[in-house]
């Protein structure tokens, strides 16, 4: 795509006034970073609080009573039972149980409040008003933008412009009123650190994040740095570590399907792929996702060949990088369930030279997630 081809966030005049670095992603003009660098906003908001334009998202309302028992066809979540002010993570299944895209669910006073993947969302509606949509409405809302402040600072700052978010807690959502416009914040994110995604009116996104940005406590940063964030923090992207040729068993993100959705649980199955995955919940699959510690300083990036000391083939990796925080280069793999004991070595193959790796447990550094 060109320049002038991509779509642009609410927020993208000031993209360019701070001086990001403008790149293509998800047919939106995105700032990378700005002129400090991935590396010092990395540690910025590990340290303090880093704010992120993440408009280009998809915001999806589902509204009616039947919502939530609609959306119980379409994810393995139990989301009837999720509380107003609650959110919830799962995904959009297919047929073989692999992962159509990812999502955060939050149930609020008159609807569903959903969150998906900006590569995704034209699909996504799409499967829902084609599956669901006869059960409930499905209205897309670009009307709102979305920003992240992540961050130990992230609660200090905002409230200072509402001080009922402090009493928010992991993965629960409320709406309020953010400089005389109504948001709805969830404490949430894509960091491991404490902090709040907001969902503001797209023509109060601008006079929000300057106003977070006049606080010391806060920086901007942007695509890079979320992205070492996130795998430092164990956490998928999606079209890299999860996609529909991966299930969430083999992803390690099994936890996401609740009990009651399970084989022998008040609503199991019922949603794509629920007989393959209930299959893998009691057999276990053929390969695992895995975290990796670089024993050498070289970089490991996706798609590197895994194999052992004798040549054979082992995985790939999907996520890799030189970890600020960490201080090592880290990746995320599949490789055979066999050789995905903690500790196993093995080699990554970087331009044809073979790099030692460790598996280590995910995530590379402690969340450190608000839950009271």
């Amino acid at each position: 795509m060109s320049d002038t081809d991509l779509l642009t966030t609410p927020l993208h005049d000031l993209h360019r006034e701070l001086g990001a670095k403008l790149v293509a992603f998800a047919g939106y003009s995105m700032p990378v970073s700005y002129p400090a660098g991935i590396i010092a906003e990395h540690r910025f908001c590990r340290a303090s609080a880093a704010l992120f334009d993440v408009s280009h998202m998809g915001q999806i309302r589902l509204i009616g009573n039947d919502a939530a028992k609609a959306l119980e066809c379409l994810v393995p979540a139990d989301v009837l039972d999720l509380g107003v002010g609650k959110q919830r993570y799962s995904y959009f299944t297919n047929s073989n149980g692999g992962i159509l895209d990812d999502l955060m669910i939050t149930r609020r006073d008159a609807d569903l409040l959903l969150i998906v993947n900006a590569s995704c969302k034209d699909a996504d509606i799409q499967h829902l008003i084609t599956h669901i949509g006869q059960q409930c409405t499905v209205e897309p809302t670009p009307q709102f933008a979305l920003l992240a402040l992540q961050g130990p600072k992230a609660v200090a700052a905002l409230s200072r412009l509402n001080g009922a978010v402090s009493r928010m807690v992991f993965m629960s959502g409320m709406s309020v009123d953010l400089l005389g416009s109504p948001c709805h914040v969830t404490r949430s994110g894509y960091s491991g650190e404490d902090g709040f995604e907001i969902s503001v009116p797209a023509d109060r996104a601008t006079a929000l994040a300057r106003a977070l940005l006049a606080m010391p406590e806060v920086k901007p940063a942007g695509l890079g740095a979320r992205d070492t964030l996130r795998m430092e923090a164990g956490l998928c992207l999606y079209g890299h570590d999860i996609d529909t040729g991966t299930t969430p068993v083999e992803a390690g993100l099994a936890w996401a399907i609740q009990k009651s959705r399970r084989p022998g649980g008040a609503r199991p199955g019922g949603y794509p792929g629920a007989d393959v995955l209930g299959g893998q919940l009691a057999r276990g699959t053929a390969v695992k996702r895995i975290g990796l510690l670089g024993l050498e300083r070289v970089p490991v990036r996706e798609g590197a060949v895994l194999h052992d000391a004798q040549g054979h083939k082992l995985g790939k990796v999907t996520s890799g990088t030189l970890a600020p925080s960490v201080n090592h280069p880290i990746a995320m793999a599949y490789v055979a369930a066999n050789h995905a004991a903690p500790k196993h070595e093995l080699y990554a193959d970087v331009r044809g030279k073979a790099q030692p790796m460790r598996v280590t447990p995910l995530p590379f550094i402690p969340h450190r997630y608000f839950r009271g």
